[in-house]
């Protein structure tokens, strides 16, 4: 749920507040019973760049970029499995 900011026009009391996105903004200044008015603030999030979407940075053939080699096991435990 977002968090609105919410300011008095009378007491200049600020405060922020958990709202859903359903509930109706607050009116009245919980301190002096004055008239609210709701803060704006930047936004949380900026994209930037010449896209956003997962196909964006794909080329057409495929991904460029291969898959690790799987590890090998080590020698001194390849050994004593051997041993065994």
């Amino acid at each position: 749920m977002p968090t609105y900011a919410y300011a008095c026009k009378d007491c200049s009391h600020a405060f922020e507040i958990v709202q859903s996105f359903t509930d109706s903004s607050l009116t009245s200044c919980p301190e002096c019973e004055g008239t609210l008015r709701k803060k704006f603030n930047s936004v949380g999030v900026v994209f930037k760049g010449s896209g956003f979407y997962r196909t964006d940075s794909r080329d057409t053939k495929g991904s460029s970029v291969s898959p690790a080699p799987a590890a090998a096991p080590a020698p001194a435990a390849a050994a004593a499995a051997a041993a065994s």
